[in-house]
């Protein structure tokens, strides 16, 4: 194929095809390179110019994120965040998102994600030890999102099996607006045993650029512009921008990686994994972030395939790929390490001083740009907002659901996809592998022992865009204060979170407005706990035919438990227990579970959530599981109390008598900072002193399987055994059926 002209790429706007935009094809031709730039120039500035790796169009917002504490070592810029978690130990985690991928390669697109962020753990030194995902689709309706539903659930699998990792945690929900757009959101977690680490940099002139891993292949070219557009009908098909994966390499080459740092630290100046943008990225990003310059020689560069042009080579995102910098001292040890490793390893090129970028090809300077230029020099764009009209409108809305009987109302709700066992797809995981697991899927927060120590990491992620949809702000508070009420209840402290913020297009000003407005709301959460946002990505552009997936912002926490005596579950230990509600409860449908079951649909406006009092319970139950006064322990959310009920019973196969001040309908009310607690009968009088308030005693665990419940309007007695197989075989049936 003969490359356009740079003159043909202006003439005929080739540009706009890779997602610049006229004036920001002006600003770089007329301003920076006061040149036209050619082919491969180009190809370097659309995908370091699309939002996925600039940021472009949310930087303003993410400046409200909080990301200091005395815990962090490294935040926002790194390929991970690093938090001390003491004893000169440190963990490292990040999420990412795989939206576009996943939708069209659900196979690959999911596992390529999951090879992606095991990635950025393990750039920064860090052995990971840990994988979570959360994971939104359309309604299993049809033989479509079934496919893509087992696909992308079989490549997560797949993946994180066969490089042997845990997958402790995760989510999946389902929701009509996803049908197009499924959301793949991928959180790794790592532990440092020291509280150095790599930084992603180039410096020093001469220094070595080393290219580390797979060969590069021409899979994924585009992906970060791909990662940056909307779908249509006519747009959604671009299976070249989808990356492949090989779990065996990566394991390989994450072995490899975490080795050299921990006993070779003076060889490796900088280590940076080849992302997003592939080798332009990583290289760039090294470069500017040192206030170095490049040159590349990409007849160096191994290749899987025959004749590939450097715009090719630049803006493959073929996966198990690394950029190291290395003094030329240490060379040959680099090499014959990696070799050691059966990984390609060799110099593609060295460190400048004059900060620009040059690439060789053929012998030939095919780029010679300034490196802030891709970097720095990406134009913020400050987009115009708007407050959506279904806001003002449904604000005074209050749904209330009709409960004729609470024994059907229950068995319907636990059968409610988003509120069913996922048992169907997390089976698929591995969530033991490697032996450290204390608690596995199914429970508040997936824990993770730390070995040679008392300590253990308890993780989470959460994302309930229903809520988010109908008030971004709260919303947005909602998400976090319900990640960290699943590490409380897991006897952790939450100590920081990363995001995945996955959003409609930024130029509607109401897909601004609810990013933006949903950001401040998790900053505010944020800054109450004292959990600094210390790494993440934004997804936007998540639309079919112009229309938006519900604002979706994604939450994963990590918390510390400092002694795994204190590891708490949600299931129920034993009969006799005193069951309590921690939290008061009202009236609040809005958003529920129950209310799309009756209406159908989301409408009204959410309870502003009292930050202060939600901080108060975190604290009391922690205090409660520090003291050994609790058995079990489970947050309250999605379907409320009569689902956390049924959860805490299954496990044991035990029932419960419960009498109750709530009405019937309030059993499925949302209201945040909720706990469900069980005690021994002798703790009664200890635990209602420290809690003081804001507690009901609703009754005991019953050795039977039966729920006996009053509530204000009614007894009912509820046969546990049917609930339970309604929840454990809902998602089974749906995915078998054929309509």
């Amino acid at each position: 194929m003969t490359e356009p002209t740079a003159k043909q790429i202006q003439t005929e706007k080739l540009y706009q095809q890779w997602g610049l935009t006229d004036s920001e094809y002006q600003l770089i031709s007329e301003k920076i390179l006061k040149r036209l730039p050619n082919y491969t120039e180009t190809g370097l500035y659309s995908v370091m110019w699309s939002e996925h790796c600039s940021y472009k169009n949310s930087k303003k917002v993410l400046r409200k994120m909080p990301n200091k504490s005395s815990r962090v070592i490294a935040g926002p810029g790194e390929d991970a965040g690093i938090l001390d978690i003491g004893d000169n130990q440190a963990v490292v985690f990040k999420a990412e998102s795989h939206n576009h991928p996943s939708a069209v390669e659900p196979y690959q697109g999911a596992a390529t994600g999951v090879g992606g962020i095991i990635r950025d753990i393990f750039s920064m030194g860090a052995q990971p030890i840990a994988l979570l995902n959360s994971l939104k689709f359309g309604p299993l309706k049809d033989g479509k999102t079934k496919h893509l539903v087992n696909e992308v659930v079989a490549g997560i699998g797949g993946y994180g099996n066969c490089i042997g990792l845990p997958t402790v945690g995760g989510e999946i929900s389902f929701e009509d607006c996803y049908e197009h757009n499924p959301l793949v959101n991928a959180m790794c977690v790592g532990l440092l045993n020291n509280t150095e680490f790599k930084h992603g940099t180039a410096s020093g002139d001469k220094n070595l650029i080393i290219y580390v891993g797979a060969k590069t292949g021409r899979d994924g070219i585009h992906g970060a512009t791909f990662a940056s557009d909307e779908f249509t009908d006519t747009k959604n098909k671009q299976r070249s921008a989808v990356q492949v994966g090989n779990p065996f390499i990566e394991k390989l080459l994450m072995d490899a990686c975490v080795e050299i740092i921990e006993k070779y630290s003076d060889w490796v100046l900088g280590i940076q994994d080849m992302g997003a943008a592939g080798l332009v990225s990583s290289t760039a990003e090294m470069a500017s972030k040192a206030g170095s310059g490049l040159i590349l020689n990409l007849d160096k560069v191994p290749q899987r395939e025959t004749e590939m042009s450097a715009y090719e080579m630049m803006l493959s995102e073929s996966q198990e790929r690394m950029v190291l910098c290395v003094k030329p001292e240490f060379e040959e040890n680099v090499l014959n390490f990696f070799k050691n490793f059966e990984l390609d390893a060799v110099v593609i090129g060295q460190v400048t001083t004059d900060k620009q970028y040059k690439i060789y090809h053929h012998e030939q300077l095919v780029t010679d740009i300034p490196v802030d230029s891709l970097t720095e020099d990406v134009p913020e764009y400050d987009r115009e907002e708007k407050q959506p009209q279904r806001m003002i409108d449904d604000k005074d809305y209050h749904f209330m659901p009709t409960i004729d009987s609470l024994s059907e109302t229950w068995q319907k709700m636990v059968q409610r996809p988003n509120l069913a066992s996922k048992k169907h797809f997390y089976q698929t995981y591995d969530s033991q592998v490697k032996a450290n697991t204390l608690v596995r899927p199914g429970s508040d927060a997936g824990v993770v022992r730390i070995r040679g120590t008392k300590k253990a990491i308890a993780m989470t992620n959460d994302s309930n865009s229903k809520y988010v949809y109908l008030n971004p702000f709260v919303g947005g508070q909602i998400t976090v204060m319900e990640a960290a009420r699943n590490i409380v209840a897991s006897g952790g402290i939450p100590i920081g979170i990363t995001d995945c913020l996955n959003y409609g297009n930024p130029e509607d000003p109401e897909s601004f407005w609810e990013l933006d407005k949903s950001v401040e709301g998790i900053s505010s959460a944020c800054e109450t706990l004292d959990t600094p946002v210390i790494s993440g990505n934004v997804s936007l552009y998540n639309e079919y035919n112009e229309v938006a997936i519900y604002p979706s912002p994604m939450v994963g926490m990590v918390g510390l438990i400092e002694d795994i005596k204190n590891v708490t579950t949600s299931a129920f230990k034993k009969a006799g227990d005193l069951i309590y509600i921690v939290g008061q409860t009202f009236d609040d449908f809005n958003g529920s579970e129950i209310q799309m079951e009756q209406l159908g649909q989301l409408k009204g406006d959410l309870r502003v959530l009292d930050l202060e009092k939600e901080k108060l319970h975190q604290d009391l139950i922690h205090q409660a599981i520090e003291k050994d006064l609790v058995t079990s322990c489970h947050d309250l959310s999605e379907g409320g109390l009569a689902v956390a009920l049924s959860e805490s019973a299954f496990e044991n196969n035990l029932g419960f008598e419960i009498k109750t001040s709530l009405t019937s309908a309030q059993l499925f009310s949302e209201t945040q900072s909720r706990f469900l607690v069980t005690i021994a009968p002798e703790n009664q009088v200890v635990f209602e002193r420290l809690i003081q308030e804001d507690f009901e005693l609703l009754g005991q665990v019953t050795a039977d399987s039966s729920y006996k419940v009053t509530t204000t309007d009614e007894t009912s007695i509820i046969d546990g055994s049917v609930v339970k197989s309604n929840w454990k075989e809902a998602i089974a049936c749906l995915m078998k059926s054929e309509v």
